[in-house]
Order: C-alpha cells, then structure tokens, then sequence
C-alpha cells in the first residue's frame, strides 16, 4: 500500500513497513532534492514536482505510451523528473520544460503548460508524465508496483482535481485509488489519538496552498469538526520578495517579456526562494542574481550601484507583515476555532517555517501545544498510516452541492442546495427529496429527465486575496460553480414525454450520500408508478 503527497513545489512518496510497523518514506536518492548542510527539517528525501519532457524518447518508451501497455510496463524514460529537472534546466529553459503542475491541473487541466518542437503538453499530460516516472523510480527502488494508492489532497480541492490525479494514477496500473485530506493525513502523521481522546489543529502550509483543520482523534477514527483553506503559499512569498528585491535595484517586473527576459524571471524566482529558506535558519542571506538590465550598464556596477541586496529575517518579516500573512492565518485560524479550545496544534509544510509563523501560533497557544518538527513528511506518514488501514477519518462534505435550475421568467441560472456543507455522510437514501416537474426548456414535450449536479466553493466575505503582482486584496468574491455531470445528465427516460402545459408533478426525486461520498438517486415517476433510479450513485462528492 502506497502514499502520496502530491505537492505543489515537492512531492513525497511513502507506504507502510511491516517489518518495523510503522509509515516510512520511499526514498528515491536519484529525484529527489539535495538538502541544505544542517537542514534539519528532512527536506532532502522531497522530490521536486518539476518536469523536464524528453524531446524524443527511446522506442520501449514510447509503446507505453499507448493506455493498454502503460496499465503494465513502465519502459523506457519519457521525461526527467524531480531533481534532474531543475538541474537540467538550471542555466536555460529547456523545450518541454515544467517547473510545476499541480494548480494548472485543478484549474485548467486542458490548458498548454509546456511545449516541444514534436508536441504541446497540457497539465494533464504534464502531471500523466510525472506520476509515469515517479511509480517508475519506486519500482525500480523497491522491485514492487504501485496498485493500491492513497493521495492526499487540499482542503478545498474540487472534485474535478481529485478526478485528473485518480484517472491518471489508474491509467498507469494504479487498481484502487483513495484520498485524504492533507491536514487530516498530517495529524495520522503525527502520531496522535493513540492513546487518548484529543483535539487538534491542523495547519499546512506548503509550496501552493494554505489549509487548516481542526480534528479529534480518539484511537484510530480522526473526525474532522471544521476546515478552511487559501491559495498562498510559499511560492505567492516567492513572488513577494522577488518583487522587493527588483524594486531596491529599479528593475521593473512588468516590462514586455522577451525569452532572455522569462529565463531571468524564472532564476531570480528561484534565488528569491533560496533566500527565503536560508532565513529559515541564518539570521541574513544575500540575493546574488542581479538583472540582466542592470548587467548591462557596466559604469552603475563600477560605482557599486549594482552590488547584491542582503536581506535579513527582519526584512522578511516586514515583508510579510506588509502582505499581510499574519491576518491571513488568524483569520484561518479563527473560522476553524470559533470558541472551540485544542489540546495540540501541528505546523506541516514548508511554508511553517517562515519567520513570525510559528511565534504566531506559540503566542496563541503556548508552546507545549505546539508541535512542528517534521514539517515536510506528516502528511506523507498520514497517508500511509491511512493506506495501511490503521486510521479511519470520519469526515464531512466540504461545499455546497446544488442542482442547476434556470428561472422560467428569465431564464437566468439558479443553484437549489441538496447537500449542504458540513453534512456527514453516509447519509439516508432520502436526506433530500422533492417532486418535480420537468422544464420542457424548448417547448415540447419532454421524453428525458435531466439534472445537472454542481458543486459550489463559498463566497468567503473576510478572504485575503492576491493579484498577479502579489498585492493583497480584502474583499468577497463570487462562489466558484463547478458542473459535475454536465456531459452526462440523464436520471431517467419519460414514457409517455411529459406535456410543456402540464405543471402537475411528473418526478419524484430522493437524494442520499452513500459512505463513498457518491451522491445516490431515487426517481420516481408519479404518472406511470416506474422506477427510474434506485439508489442509483451519480456522482462523487469529493
């Protein structure tokens, strides 16, 4: 049984031991990073969730490319991954190169990430790639095939990311496929719940996304009591000091882009997030990479105007002051706890070591309930303690699910709410039920009986948000709609068609939430007393 923090920046693979009964990382020495000298987090069994696609794989390779052959061999080499990657691609772009794929492959999974001269990669494609040679790597490190897998996955995630990583993961032999929610994984981490009763607050704050959970565990069950999420991470802090350390050398980031102008912005990204972890532990660091603009001007950089900026802790924690972290993770903070108390609170991702966040939190909660020792690793331990069935969360839905209506008057779109957020599952077969009567949209009698599932992300009034230029906003957005069945609607055949004039109830309509969180219909049709659904799953609610 396999694990799998699939992150961002960094991934990790892990399964269960039997020999010494407990979770343990797969270390992959040929992917994963090179750990800094007296790194003590455990960062250096990560692998980097970079791509680098070969431009014209050997012909092994290439037959698994085909969906029959790649369920069972893994020949060849279709891409570097990891490690390889970012060293390949350290002094130049490469064609076919991906340094991340992870939030293109929730949002737009179609959408072009990378490019080489014989083809175009979609995130989809990229991250098939990555998956491809990291089950790869674990084959050839452990001799065995991942078949049984368990990814985690962030709190707000939609159902359309877990469904790309689940097609991709059993179009490449993976037999059975489960995920988890990161902060739960990361208290099965832990270690928790063993041996008492306790109450826990979760916060992982990795490379893309910031996620909090508040849990108590008692044995072996974890029962998620409330979550909340964002889209910062340590990347958006990239950015963040990459855009103050341009400013102090007057060098504009938003000048027209040219290939030179993108390899540099990609380099000083990545020194940006080498200082950021250096001053995880050193007091200063120094932003070596200078931009090419000001290389040119050879008089400046006689005088001295063009000497390396050195940043120190306080600058960064002025940075982030400025960008408002701190009222970020109180507000997370604060919507999860309400005037609930915990007995611990458990810091995962690499993004908790930033200057001010672990203060924050031992302010909040004292220091002997504060634990954060192994920030990079919990989350993969979690998972695999959870594969290996020693752990069973009792979760609740997260978001809104609602049928896709439209107002007869005006024809304007209208979301009725079946299953509301916070609903436990499994639920009665019954748990929504409703007699309706068809739309007849065009007029005519109507023969199918349609319904369109969505999944709605909550408007969140006191949400932080940030703009491509990494300047915070406060302020309510819109609720994100996500159609779920859209390409497969059908509940049902009416015979006879249903008359545009008849507004007597025609369906009667029963909704449940079964305990693989497939949302299961019952539809019933009034006139003629058939079944046309018996507790029949219709989608996931993930």
């Amino acid at each position: 049984m396999w694990a799998l923090d699939l992150g961002t920046t960094n991934t990790l693979l892990a399964r269960w031991d039997p020999v010494d009964d407990r979770p343990a990382i797969v270390a992959l020495d040929t992917v994963c990073r090179t750990a800094a000298v007296g790194d003590p987090t455990g960062s250096g069994r990560a692998i980097p969730s970079a791509v680098q696609a070969i431009e014209r794989p050997g012909w092994l390779a290439r037959l698994t490319q085909s969906r029959a052959v790649a369920r069972h061999a893994t020949w060849g080499k279709l891409a570097d991954i990891g490690r390889p990657a970012l060293e390949r691609n350290r002094a130049g772009a490469h064609p076919g190169f991906a340094p991340t794929f992870k939030e293109a492959l929730s949002q737009r999974p179609l959408a072009a990430l990378t490019r080489t001269r014989a083809r175009t990669y979609s995130a989809r494609d990229v991250a098939r790639l990555y998956l491809r040679e990291l089950f790869a790597h674990a084959h050839r490190h452990t001799g065995q095939r991942v078949r049984d897998l368990v990814v985690t996955a962030p709190v707000e995630a939609f159902e359309t990311y877990r469904a790309e990583v689940g097609a991709i993961a059993k179009g490449l032999g993976v037999r059975r496929v489960r995920f988890l929610d990161e902060p739960v994984a990361s208290a099965l981490g832990y270690g928790l719940g063993i041996a008492k009763a306790r109450s826990v607050l979760l916060v992982d704050f990795g490379g893309g996304t910031l996620d909090l959970a508040r849990v108590t565990l008692d044995g072996t069950t974890c029962t998620v009591l409330a979550k909340a999420g964002r889209a910062l991470g340590g990347d958006t802090v990239d950015g963040w000091l990459l855009e103050a350390v341009c400013q102090r050398q007057g060098y504009a980031l938003d000048d027209p882009e040219s290939d030179a102008h993108r390899l540099w912005l990609r380099l000083m990204r990545a020194e940006a997030q080498r200082v950021k972890e250096a001053l995880y532990f050193e007091p200063t660091a120094t932003f070596d990479l200078t931009p090419p603009e000001r290389l040119r001007h050879l008089e400046a950089r006689l005088q001295g105007d063009a000497e390396p900026a050195t940043l120190c802790r306080d600058d960064l924690i002025q940075l982030l002051a400025a960008h408002q972290l701190t009222a970020t993770l109180e507000a997370c903070v604060d919507q999860v706890m309400g005037d609930a108390q915990v007995d611990d609170v458990l810091l995962v991702g690499g993004s908790t070591l930033l200057p001010g966040v672990y203060p924050s939190f031992e302010a909040r909660f004292g220091r002997d309930r504060v634990r954060a020792w192994q920030p990079f690793e919990a989350v993969a331990f979690g998972a695999a303690v959870f594969a290996a069935d020693r752990a069973a969360p009792a979760d609740f839905i997260v978001h809104d699910y609602a049928l896709l209506t439209y107002d007869a008057a005006t024809g304007a779109p209208e979301h009725t709410v079946v299953v509301p957020r916070g609903t436990r599952f499994p639920t009665g077969p019954a748990f929504w039920t409703r007699k309706l009567v068809p739309t007849c949209a065009r007029g005519e009698p109507e023969s199918v009986f349609k319904l369109v599932i969505c999944e709605l992300g909550a408007a969140d009034a006191a949400a932080v948000t940030w703009d491509a230029n990494g300047q915070a906003h406060l302020g309510a957005d819109g609720a994100q709609v996500v159609e779920l069945n859209a390409a497969n609607p059908t509940l049902g055949q009416l015979n006879p068609p249903h008359a545009p004039r008849d507004s007597t109830p025609r369906l009667e309509i029963s909704l449940g939430v079964n305990a693989e969180r497939w949302l299961c219909a019952t539809v019933l049709d009034l006139r003629t007393k058939r079944s046309l659904m018996r507790d029949t799953p219709v989608v996931r609610l993930l």
